[in-house]
């Protein structure tokens, strides 16, 4: 199992364009809350990804996010994750976000350490149910 250590974190510069920002507010494009989330969430993942074993990745499991201030179209936004805990294959993230003028996010998010090939391999056996007629999967729920 890989050696997560608490405190480890990672920051990133990311920009705002037209193709992160709310698409319903043409007057004044902000950078969207889904995609806030997803800036956050991809500095996790990548803070701990060289220290897992090969053929492991993390999922996102938990999120919890603030988003504090409005960033328009064109500044920068710096994100941050910090560990601040580990348990088993669940790792437990500080996040925070911000722009030049205001911290715009913070929260926390949890991510579980997988194996890849197991993981898909459950997915394909999901996929091989779906294609199953109602009265097939009523019977495999009695």
């Amino acid at each position: 199992m890989a050696d997560i250590p608490i405190g480890i974190f990672l920051e990133r510069k990311q920009l705002v364009t037209k193709d992160v920002a709310i698409r319903f507010m043409q007057q004044a494009p902000v950078l969207s809350t889904p995609s806030l989330i997803g800036f956050l969430e991809m500095t996790a993942r990548d803070c701990i990804f060289k220290l897992l074993d090969p053929g492991y990745e993390t999922v996102g499991t938990h999120v919890d996010i603030r988003h504090l201030a409005a960033t328009p179209i064109g500044m920068e936004v710096i994100t941050r994750a910090e560990v601040i805990g580990v348990s088993d294959r669940r790792i437990t993230f500080k996040l925070e976000a911000w722009d030049p003028r205001d911290k715009i996010a913070e929260g926390t998010h949890e991510r579980f350490i997988i194996n890849v090939a197991r993981f898909a391999a459950r997915l394909q056996t999901k996929l091989a149910e779906a294609s199953k007629t109602p009265k097939d999967l009523q019977a495999n729920r009695e």
